[in-house]
């Protein structure tokens, strides 16, 4: 089944940082994965998003670079977290888009937030306007409409609005993160005109994947969750080094003999 047709099911897309994650999680048996800009910014040390001051951020080139290797190792279709494009004008969105194309995405998300604020709604619809058509017909497009999540005024019915301006302009999918009410989901499903993708792993809720099912969502991902949660591991396994020397954390891996036979088969 192809990306494309997925989105007309329902769907899990957990998210992948790095070549091996992205075989482990194919392997599990989803049938599409997701890249996670938090999740490679971590793996190299950088962070994602709002940034302190002087902070380094993970460049467009860095990204795809490791975009790429994911592509490469995965046996199932891979979407791409593209951020807002790499750049506020819709010929940067569509140069992300063509570049995305190239390292073997299937589909990608465009978001329109900049990292300080939303970007206006014109812009933010022609800059999807613009990643349409460099997008080609198999390309999945997702939109992303980040309102909700920074908490701003918008109100819920402004970020429909903006989502549904998005699918107008050629969108495949909307994505609305930052809603974790299962009432206030329901309302997305019935007031968008087009497939919803919701994250799990934000905050404090306590969403299931059955949950969201049961309101009508196509598709979920998991965002940065899976990667952070891998660090949290290295970070209490520190700590019990640190502070009693065993290692009851090693109890939970996965036999070296298993992982070589695992990133021995080719995709």
């Amino acid at each position: 089944m192809t990306f494309r047709e997925l989105h007309n099911g329902f769907f899990v897309m957990p998210n992948a940082w790095d070549a091996g994650s992205a075989v482990v999680l194919a392997d599990a048996g989803f049938p599409a994965i997701a890249t996670t800009s938090a999740g490679i910014a971590f793996s190299l040390g950088k962070g994602d998003h709002t940034l302190p001051d002087g902070a380094p951020a993970v460049s467009r080139e860095d990204m795809f670079a490791r975009v790429q290797e994911i592509t490469a190792a995965s046996a199932v279709p891979v979407n791409g977290d593209l951020e807002d494009g790499y750049g506020s004008a819709p010929e940067q969105v569509a140069e992300t888009i063509a570049l995305a194309r190239e390292a073997g995405l299937a589909g990608g998300n465009i978001e329109d937030y900049d990292g300080r604020e939303l970007y206006d709604v014109e812009l933010s619809v022609e800059r999807i306007v613009a990643a349409r058509e460099a997008a080609g017909p198999d390309f999945v497009l997702t939109a992303r409409t980040d309102g909700q999540l920074l908490r701003t005024p918008t109100s819920l019915a402004d970020s429909i609005d903006r989502a549904n301006r998005f699918r107008e302009a050629g969108a495949d999918c909307l994505y609305v993160p930052g809603v974790n009410d299962l009432d206030a989901i329901g309302t997305l499903v019935r007031e968008l005109a087009g497939p919803l993708n919701v994250v799990l792993g934000l905050g404090t809720s306590t969403l299931t994947v059955s949950d969201l099912q049961s309101v009508g969502v196509t598709r979920i991902s998991l965002g940065g969750s899976i990667a952070r949660a891998a660090l949290g591991l290295v970070r209490r396994a520190a700590q019990e080094l640190l502070t009693t020397g065993t290692i009851d954390f090693a109890a939970g891996q996965i036999p070296q003999a298993e992982l070589n036979e695992l990133f021995a088969r080719k995709p």
